[in-house]
């Protein structure tokens, strides 16, 4: 168990710590000096159970709240002190707002001084401190009137604090380890040591961490968990860890740094919390106010984007967005503290929801129904929504991420399948897959009603018609399992629907008996484009665009630009070239010039053509026709 002290400045958190514990916390020569904390003070004791409780003693002047912070970030029981002579003050509201905040939900309170004040005015700071906690999830905690010197009460706060202690519920090792830095020294021998309270997962000696947000691979050298060597230590502790690294110096080392197991290594500077306004805030929190943001250890600075209206009521709630202005390290769950631009007073603070968030449509009914979604307890209770408003499916290694949960962790329902994409996997409900599917055929199938004289597009275009919210791999996926179940084919690059053949207009049929005694007259030197488009009178687009719409039925072939021949005539000349290798063994270039009687540039051309539509293969400056090849095999069954 970790204790934490929190309470306005001089009213004895640290000399009620030695009274329980008889050891002196962390105290620098500025603090002797002026005779208050103004750092953390960290300490371990066994109060009588054999185990070591450790404690955190947090400063209480206004102007250390930061430190404050970053030491309760971890704590499971709040010790809340107030001195009987001055009762609650504002720094006793403000920690106990931030102790709420921060989702403690486990508190004793210690009324010090008790020897400097009368009997009424005890009744009277008792009463003050239960209507404080009243209202709160703490209301009802119990309270201890003591005597840090005399050591009146002393014995039945420790007493309490050893049933809390037994009853104190362990804090869940599973998922990546986590550990916000919030100490960092160096040991004479040893070398650099952090400090901080693991928040998950496990962590042994000889382990490599990433220091977030830096990325530096850092390796774990010594472990002490409970003031004692370990091998190996997790959640709910207090640990240091002796770290090294390539030329590790300890000034890269900062308090708010994260130590984090590799999978969770993602740094990120949008997070959308459920945001909840201190009641006794004076004014309306409005949109885009600039705050200091407290997550873990770090404070750092930025905004709050509401994502319902424009302000937010003291008291209330609120969907929002926090942009930090230095990256973090968050999961589902964490809570986080904002407090206002100058540092002076706490605003309000969250819950996170989402780590990872979007910087666009964050206000859609979309967005805000996947917010509602992750307001449950983890993954398991937001996947189906957030499954149900994923365009592009779910990333696993981002939901690994945002929920710290191992995949192998998890327990998908059957309704959700997982499919591969060119960049990783993704989980879509069985339902959504489907209803992809059904959109990609519709609209395959549309554009084949809408262009009846075009055998069909090509994949971007497709995705362009059909689903143009898909990203381009999880659409590449679809249209793979479509051409692999035969819903969909493919002729070379262009898709369409099993059956599905180009139909020529009255008006292109019309046109096509015109040309077609003109290219086969032609021969083997068949006439270009413009020649064609000039004879007939017709708009040369209009005589290319037929003449590429015949190729795409299979009726001519596209040997050059705007040179189109007839398929008859190109089996003609794969016969000739079957004849000229089997009389010469490879067909030269020189030799099928002769062979077929044109100019050299078109028999290049020609031979060119061969090599790309796989009849031939060149080697050196000869060509020998493919045995695997399609229209190999077609010139000989025609001959």
């Amino acid at each position: 168990m970790i204790v934490g002290t929190a309470g306005h400045i001089d009213h004895g958190k640290t000399a009620l710590l030695k009274a329980l514990t008889g050891q002196q916390g962390d105290r620098r020569p500025a603090e002797r000096e002026r005779g208050i904390t103004i750092d953390l003070g960290y300490l371990h004791a066994d109060l009588g159970d054999g185990q070591s409780t450790s404690f955190i003693d947090v400063p209480g002047h206004e102007r250390f709240v930061h430190n404050m912070l970053a030491g309760a970030c971890g704590i499971d029981l709040l010790l809340l002190v107030v001195a009987a002579d001055d009762g609650v003050m504002p720094q006793t509201r403000e920690h106990l707002a931030i102790a709420e905040l921060l989702g403690i939900r486990r508190a004793l309170v210690a009324l010090t001084k008790v020897d400097r004040v009368s009997a009424e005015r005890l009744a009277q700071a008792r009463a003050e401190v239960a209507a404080l906690l009243a209202p709160g999830p703490l209301g009802g905690a119990e309270i201890f009137p003591v005597d840090n010197l005399g050591g009146q009460g002393i014995e039945a706060l420790r007493g309490a604090m050893l049933a809390e202690a037994a009853h104190a519920a362990s804090r869940s090792e599973r998922g990546h380890f986590r550990l916000p830095i919030d100490r960092a020294f160096s040991v004479s021998g040893a070398g650099v040591v952090v400090t901080g309270t693991a928040f998950a997962g496990q962590v042994r000696v000889g382990d490599e961490l990433i220091l977030a947000p830096s990325g530096r691979t850092l390796r774990v050298r010594g472990l002490r968990a409970r003031d004692q060597a370990v091998e190996q230590a997790g959640a709910g502790q207090r640990l240091a860890l002796n770290i090294a690294g390539e030329r590790l110096a300890l000034e890269q080392l900062h308090r708010g740094d994260w130590l984090l197991a590799p999978a969770l290594m993602a740094p990120t500077t949008r997070v959308d919390i459920d945001l909840h306004l201190l009641p006794g805030e004076p004014h309306d929190l409005a949109h885009w106010t600039p705050v200091h943001i407290h997550l873990g250890a770090q404070d750092v600075t930025g905004r709050v984007a509401l994502l319902q209206g424009n302000s937010l009521a003291p008291g209330q709630r609120a969907f929002a967005q926090v942009l930090l202005n230095a990256p973090a390290h968050a999961v589902h769950g964490d809570r986080l503290v904002l407090r206002d631009q100058s540092a002076q007073r706490t605003l309000g603070g969250g819950r996170v929801l989402d780590p990872f968030a979007p910087a666009r449509n964050r206000r859609t009914p979309e967005r805000l129904a996947q917010l509602q979604a992750l307001q449950g307890d983890g993954l398991e209770s937001a996947l189906p929504t957030l499954l149900a408003t994923a365009h592009n499916g779910l990333d696993p290694q981002s939901l690994e991420r945002q929920f710290n949960r191992p995949r192998g962790d998890w327990s998908l329902p059957d309704e959700v399948i997982e499919v591969t994409t060119r960049q990783g996997p993704r989980l879509f409900a069985k339902a959504r897959w489907q209803n992809l599917e059904d959109r990609l055929l519709d609209g395959l199938g549309r554009f084949h009603a809408e262009l009846p004289d075009e055998l069909g597009p090509d994949r971007d275009r497709l995705r362009r018609y059909a689903l143009p919210e898909l990203e381009r791999p999880v659409f590449i996926a679809l249209l793979d399992s479509q051409l692999a179940s035969g819903a969909v084919q493919s002729s070379g690059p262009w898709l369409h629907l099993p059956g599905h053949q180009v139909r020529l207009s009255d008006a292109d049929e019309a046109l096509r008996q015109r040309l077609w005694p003109l290219l086969e007259a032609g021969r083997f030197d068949p006439p270009w484009v413009r020649d064609l488009a000039r004879e007939l009178q017709v708009d040369e687009g209009a005589m290319r665009l037929l003449q590429r719409k015949l190729a795409r039925l299979g009726l001519l072939h596209q040997v050059v630009k705007d040179l189109f021949y007839p398929d008859s005539t190109i089996r003609q000349l794969t016969a000739l070239a079957q004849q000229l290798q089997q009389q010469q063994g490879t067909i030269g270039t020189a030799a099928w010039r002769d062979h077929i009687g044109l100019g050299r540039k078109r028999s290049i051309q020609l031979l060119e053509y061969f090599d790309r539509v796989g009849f031939t293969r060149r080697i050196g400056n000869e060509r020998r026709i493919r045995e695997d090849s399609g229209l190999a095999h077609a010139t000989a069954g025609s001959a």
